[in-house]
């Protein structure tokens, strides 16, 4: 449920909404799609056999095993590459080098003949039927109608994929209790009910009207699988491909420890012995010996909310991905509605704005002039006028007035401490939790929660700084007459006596 803070002064009204259910970022953009898997069971041991490149380690999964020799028959698998293989890691399933590996050195490479991406879509059965469909649900349908069939190019590939992840989006209700008062449940209440409209449209008018394209019944149960193996493996970082599945490549694990995206190119190159193709390559961003774990980045700059989401864990040795979504709003009923709107589009925002603010980092730069407009009335009203607009966001970027940034901090702090008092646990109780050994959905809730509290009060002690600061700051007046000259160099205004 979202929660909306109201403060009102004699001229405007100004807006908190939280939680932010991030539709727009997490559901209609694939182009921010993760691009790999983590994988959460954790079998004890790292990693086994390395012998030869061509073998595959005995002790895994037959399926693992089919698959690998599916990928030796493709020709991605040979004597010279790639240069790690699956294994079992602490994470689950990884990839593990079988020979020393040095930095930015080849990993893998893929052949675009078995990439699952909308392309690969329009070349099949149901391209045409698909055609108007958004990416991501065209690739979904692709992928359960290949799961059924027993002679789909990728029937190997799909008998590795899981049957699901720890994604909130698959959580019990019991599970998401854990998560009250979070901004993270809102976002997965949205996302659910977003897929699951998704579904039932292209239920009626896909799936149903052409039962000769797909025969195996989809359900929702099915919809869903596919929604998530897409959001936590495709990959999006290539030239011209906003969501793509790379059989091999989806086995590297995150971690934190990596510090750059630069992992991931599509090149030209021999895909066979008499075959040339676009190539999806990997190079490992560190060095590394002999049986030693692959891992890439994932996104530097996703939140734990995102990663939870998304992969079904989170970055806990990172607490900048602690974080909290404010959301501004301009009142319609605000008697400047109009102007403030037009300056606030001029700006690259509007009537709504989000700011994700992270533990620990300073605040986003539009944050504060945002609020500034927003709480705009009284006599500062004049800034609105027509002939401040080209130079307004620049006042705004200063202090305007006493009574103006007053507000903003008052309606700051009172939204952060009744966010803080929507939680059922306190920060205290769930550092105790911390310390113990918890099931992996109630480590992420617990993550979460913590998280965002502590981001509440990084977000409340800036503004209480700021109030205490009120009367040491230089307004926009005192700012006006010292351009005109009419302020001394201790800001007393200097009156002219006739002679």
């Amino acid at each position: 449920m979202v929660t909306l803070f109201t403060l009102s002064s004699s001229s405007s009204t100004f807006l908190f909404l939280t939680p932010r259910t991030k539709l727009s970022t997490t559901l209609t953009h694939f182009s921010s799609l993760p691009k790999t898997p983590t994988h959460l069971k954790k079998p004890v041991l790292a990693v086994t056999s390395l012998s030869s490149p061509l073998q595959c380690d005995p002790s895994l999964p037959p399926a693992v095993q089919t698959f690998w020799q599916w990928l030796r028959d493709e020709g991605v698998v040979t004597a010279k590459s790639p240069a790690a293989k699956p294994a079992l890691v602490p994470e689950g399933m990884g990839l593990v080098a079988h020979r020393n590996i040095g930095k930015n050195e080849v990993v893998l490479e893929v052949p675009k003949r078995l990439w699952i991406n909308p392309d690969a879509v329009s070349g099949s059965e149901i391209g045409n039927v698909c055609s108007g469909l958004k990416p991501w649900v065209s690739v979904a349908l692709f992928l359960l109608r290949e799961k059924y069939r027993d002679d789909s190019k990728w029937r190997l590939y799909l008998d590795i994929l899981p049957e699901s992840t720890n994604s909130t989006v698959f959580w019990s209700e019991e599970e998401l209790d854990e998560l009250q008062g979070t901004q993270l449940l809102s976002t997965t209440m949205g996302v659910k009910e977003y897929v699951q409209s998704e579904f039932l449209k292209v239920e009626e008018e896909i799936i149903l009207p052409n039962k000769q394209l797909f025969p195996s019944p989809i359900t929702l149960d099915d919809f869903f699988w596919a929604f998530g193996i897409l959001r936590s493996r495709a990959f999006s970082r290539l030239l011209g491909q906003n969501l793509v599945l790379i059989p091999l490549a989806d086995l590297i694990n995150h971690s934190s420890s990596i510090t750059t995206e630069e992992h991931a190119w599509e090149i030209k190159g021999a895909a066979g012995l008499f075959s040339w193709d676009y190539l999806f390559s990997i190079r490992s961003p560190v060095a590394l010996k002999a049986g030693e774990q692959v891992f890439i980045q994932y996104d530097i700059n996703k939140s734990n909310a995102e990663f939870a989401l998304d992969y079904g864990f989170i970055d806990s040795s990172n607490a900048n991905r602690d974080a909290f979504t404010l959301t501004l709003e301009i009142s319609e009923s605000d008697p400047f509605y109009g102007d403030k709107l037009d300056i606030a589009e001029s700006n690259g925002l509007g009537a709504t704005a989000y700011f994700d603010i992270f533990l620990d980092r300073s605040l986003p730069p539009a944050l504060i002039p945002y609020l500034r407009l927003v709480a705009l009335g009284g006599t500062d009203a004049f800034l609105l006028e027509s002939i401040f607009r080209n130079t307004i966001w620049g006042h705004l970027e200063l202090p305007v007035s006493p009574a103006n940034e007053e507000l903003i901090c008052r309606v700051v702090r009172e939204a952060c401490k009744s966010a803080l008092s929507a939680y059922p646990t306190t920060i205290e109780e769930d550092e105790k939790l911390k310390e113990s050994k918890l099931d992996p959905r109630l480590e992420i809730a617990v993550g979460i929660r913590h998280g965002e509290k502590k981001v509440l009060q990084h977000i409340d002690g800036i503004f209480k700084d700021r109030e205490s600061e009120l009367r040491q700051l230089e307004y926009y007046q005192e700012r006006r007459l010292k351009d005109l000259g009419l302020c001394g160099e201790l800001e007393d205004i200097i009156f002219w006596e006739p002679k």
